[in-house]
């Protein structure tokens, strides 16, 4: 049994209108078996199973944050500009690359994030420049060119107020190229293959700055970011060996 198939037992299943018996074989799982079997696993991988949950929407990110966050601070010791902050500051550093390390592992082809440029209002504020015209007694007298604030609709999300995360190559992970005339699929290179964009480490900088105002850029990007990447592919590693843990337990 596979992580993905877990959702489907949360949701309420559609009543059985038909006259046809259910399964009743030996090998089928009962939805009992199977919340013994999460139990087996969040026991064995508290971190990726939590993430998992968290990211198909089934729980809060908030305990998978936490434990990052505490994983996190084991790691401190690799990133020494880290390692010797004063314990609150540090804790609030961590706790901020703990989220925004979950937030890039949960994205997808499929997620969505706020639009930067609306702010999330799916319209924006522009000055226009409009031509007014003064009349007397239905005489044009004067016309004029006159300022106004209006708002309008983002041009970006187009009022949706959300932008996909998916690339330009729609999440495939390939784009068509011609190849000696003939047409080919190679591997996407904006996204790598992955299909979706990844969080930008200035995103990631503007968030660490909120509580660490004297963290220069040049420190960031050289010491604060491999230590970043490292908690994003733990965050896959933990799933991966929740993922094992599962099909081990269910097979």
């Amino acid at each position: 049994m596979k992580l993905e198939a877990l959702p489907k037992f949360y949701a309420p299943k559609t009543p059985n209108l038909s006259a046809t018996a259910p399964a009743t074989g030996g090998e089928r799982m009962t939805i009992t078996d199977v919340m013994a079997a999460q139990g087996f696993v969040q026991s064995k991988a508290p971190l990726g199973f939590a993430l998992f949950l968290a990211k198909a929407g089934i729980q809060t990110p908030d305990p998978a944050i936490a434990q990052l966050a505490d994983i996190a601070d084991m790691f401190t010791p690799q990133c020494d500009v880290i390692h010797f902050l004063a314990s609150d500051l540090r804790a609030s550093v961590l706790r901020v690359l703990a989220t925004m390390a979950y937030q890039d592992y949960a994205r997808s082809a499929a997620s969505v994030r706020p639009c930067e440029c609306c702010g999330g209002e799916g319209f924006i504020d522009a000055e226009v420049f409009t031509m007014r015209a003064v009349l007397v007694g239905g005489t044009e007298i004067e016309r004029r060119e006159a300022r106004e604030s209006v708002r309008i609709l983002c041009r970006e999300c187009k009022g949706k107020k959300v932008i996909s995360n998916a690339c330009r190559c729609h999440g495939k992970g390939k784009v068509q190229d011609i190849e000696q005339g003939v047409p080919v699929w190679k591997t996407c290179e904006r996204c790598s293959g992955r299909g979706y964009s990844r969080l930008k480490f200035s995103a990631v900088l503007a968030g660490l700055r909120e509580v660490w105002p004297e963290l220069k850029k040049t420190t960031a990007y050289n010491e604060v970011q491999p230590f970043f990447e490292m908690l994003v592919t733990h965050c896959h590693r933990e799933e991966a060996a929740a993922e094992r843990e599962l099909r081990e337990v269910t097979r």
